[in-house]
């Protein structure tokens, strides 16, 4: 049984013209480390927070998200609380926006084990400073007694992944975590939590548009569109032979720091906004292979290619790569 199970996640909202997730499928298993990578606004973050039971206002959902078997979608109070408070955990991309500025960071780390677990006040204490400890931070007990805006964005985020862990969580959804931090602190946090995750056996969620960073970090990698999962693939397969023409757009359009220097390539157009619909891929105004009465004829499935472990949702995902590159 998979530790975190998305199946056909349809998410709607009053007033848009296309479900903001739909039939959005997607697994974690314990101790393994999964992407979902996309532009802004192609439905990851709305995924991520589907695993805490956390939807939108008014929306209207179906399909289901399990996690530890657990049921979210229509679940009771007491099955979301604990699946919250216990099972999973999310690092949010903004950590000055995840933690009360007035109040010192030991309160925020304390707060979740003396109201739901019943600890007392020294016990919590003890496990923040081990907490602390756990991500890198040095001297737990003067931390503790200092107010956010006396850390820097970096200490900030090994503070939140340092709540996360509070609870010792099976699952850990991390949004984008790195996005407001420079590079090499990015390359120390993303250490930390590569660190723990194994350490600790943990799955793991990472949101992403760095489709590089996922490759170097997860086993799997997922790629969404327009709220719909687009093609899967292992890290390897999917930087040799991307099937879906906006993986490759995604891969041509990030630069490299080795090999010859080649030209950048865009994805062109705009990604698909929720007051916007087509009546076949939703890919189709941006996609250079696009076929008439072939793309258009309706959303493609998500089918199965190569060895079977790998999917892509194109109607021409089962040609040959060169046909494709001939075209060009």
């Amino acid at each position: 049984m998979a530790l975190l199970d998305i199946t056909s996640l349809r998410v709607e909202l009053p007033g848009t013209a296309r479900p903001v997730l739909d039939g959005v499928s997607l697994t974690v298993a314990a101790g393994e480390v999964v992407a979902l990578v996309g532009e802004s606004g192609s439905g990851k973050s709305v995924t991520a927070r589907a695993a805490l039971g956390l939807f939108p206002p008014r929306a209207r959902i179906t399909g289901d998200v399990r996690v530890d078997g657990t049921s979210l979608v229509g679940g009771s109070a007491a099955d979301l609380s604990a699946v919250r408070s216990g099972k999973a955990s999310m690092i949010f991309q903004d950590p000055r926006a995840g933690i009360n500025p007035v109040r010192r960071i030991g309160d925020f780390l304390t707060e979740s084990l003396r109201l739901s677990e019943g600890w007392s006040k020294g016990r919590a204490e003890a496990r923040a400073a081990e907490l602390l400890t756990a991500v890198g931070m040095p001297d737990p007990p003067r931390h503790l007694r200092q107010y956010p805006h006396e850390l820097s964005g970096g200490m900030l985020q090994r503070v939140m992944i340092a709540g996360a862990l509070a609870a010792e969580p099976a699952l850990l959804l991390c949004d984008e975590p790195t996005t407001a931090l420079d590079v090499t602190t990015q390359a120390e946090i993303l250490a930390v939590l590569g660190r723990l995750q194994r350490e600790r056996g943990l799955g793991m969620l990472l949101i992403t548009h760095d489709i590089d960073l996922a490759a170097a970090t997860s086993d799997r990698i997922y790629v969404m569109y327009a709220g719909r999962i687009v093609e899967t693939a292992t890290a390897a397969e999917l930087f040799a032979a991307p099937r879906h023409p906006y993986t490759r757009g995604l891969l041509e359009s990030t630069p490299t720091l080795d090999g010859p220097l080649v030209r950048l390539t865009p994805v062109p157009g705009v990604p698909l906004g929720l007051l916007e619909s087509t009546p076949g891929c939703a890919f189709m105004p941006r996609c250079r292979h696009a076929t008439a009465g072939l793309c258009d004829q309706g959303p493609p499935p998500l089918e199965t290619y190569g060895t079977g472990a790998a999917t892509a949702a194109c109607w021409r995902a089962h040609e040959p790569l060169h046909t494709q590159e001939a075209e060009r």
